[in-house]
């Protein structure tokens, strides 16, 4: 199990939701050594997928929206997985639709997503799949409050996401 220090909990939390999750995160990847592979995978609980998955996805949406995502090789991880599913047992019932809609266009367009793209190919596909457009512009309007709602579950039940250290 991943550890991490209660007072790096404490202090992380005072400084927002968003570096409280990320205390986690952090220590996740530190433990796969910086990424996942599919030797390394099973390290990590349900739970800790789920939060380093929302991460990656907050990280990749913000700055280049589904299409870089999935470009960016993280579209399997995020919504082949029971991501989604998981989310919305935490209460992040809004995001948790978002990423069922995107694994729907993802399903059907998988090939063409995932594929090897020049730099001019891959700005197409931001007109080519505009469907994307719509799940962004909702994560958008609710992102902080599903962030919330997540971090105040991970606070709740934090020994199923690491062991704390006192």
């Amino acid at each position: 199990m991943v550890q991490i220090a209660e007072s790096k909990i404490i202090e992380a939390a005072e400084k927002g939701m968003d570096e409280f999750l990320k205390v986690f995160t952090d220590a996740y990847l530190e433990e796969l050594g910086g990424d996942i592979t599919s030797e390394n995978i099973d390290k990590l609980n349900g739970y800790q997928h789920t939060l380093l998955a929302l991460r990656f996805f907050s990280e990749e949406i913000n700055e280049g929206g589904f299409v870089q995502l999935i470009q960016n090789g993280y579209g399997g991880y995020v919504l082949d997985n029971p991501t989604a599913k998981s989310l919305k047992l935490m209460g992040a019932k809004g995001l948790s639709k978002i990423l069922y809609k995107a694994k729907d266009i993802y399903d059907a367009h998988r090939e063409e997503l995932e594929r090897e793209t020049t730099e001019e190919e891959f700005m197409a596909m931001y007109t080519e799949f505009e469907q994307f457009d719509e799940l962004e512009e909702k994560y958008f309007y609710i992102e902080e409050e599903e962030i919330a709602i997540v971090a105040q579950y991970v606070d709740e039940n934090l020994e199923d996401f690491a062991e704390i250290q006192k």
